[in-house]
């Protein structure tokens, strides 16, 4: 039976949650992904159609069940968010993300869009269930559902 596993490498992460603030995780990544080349990265958990993500909290030990619509955000080394190399500049704009439970993620959001659709308005009407907000050496997935407010840093 044990040949019909799929193999997954545990990989740690920062999931910030309604009411308990930050935990360290491991979530459990896919050599190889479903829908493009390479190895399953977080964001396709997260953008994936399972309703719950296995992960083991790695203060206690504990295998512990993440309902994917209730995270409020994921932090993870930005290594893992590897992406094809972009042939053109991103727009990127310096903005603080307010969360419902009063949390401000301050960061960059960075994308590449049709010049018709490039506006940082548009980038938030059409995203994914998570933001990606790009934060120093790390990435925060945002879950849109607890996004109160984006707003454009002051300089």
């Amino acid at each position: 039976m044990d040949d019909l596993r799929v193999p997954k490498r545990p990989v740690s992460v920062e999931v910030l949650l309604p009411g308990a603030g930050a935990r360290r995780m491991a979530l459990y990544l896919a050599g190889a992904a479903v829908d493009h080349e390479g190895p399953e990265r977080p964001r396709d958990l997260l953008e994936g159609g399972l309703a719950f993500i296995p992960a083991l909290d790695e203060e206690s030990g504990a295998m512990t069940f993440l309902h994917r619509r209730g995270l409020l955000a994921i932090r993870v080394d930005r290594a893992l968010d590897a992406d094809e190399e972009e042939v053109t500049l991103p727009t990127e704009h310096e903005v603080e993300v307010l969360l419902d439970d009063g949390t401000l993620l301050p960061g960059l959001v960075s994308y590449v869009r049709p010049p018709d659709r490039s506006r940082l308005l548009d980038v938030l009407g059409e995203a994914p269930a998570f933001l990606r907000l790009l934060q120093g050496d790390q990435v925060t997935y945002v879950n849109t559902r607890h996004v109160v407010r984006v707003a454009l840093a002051s300089r």
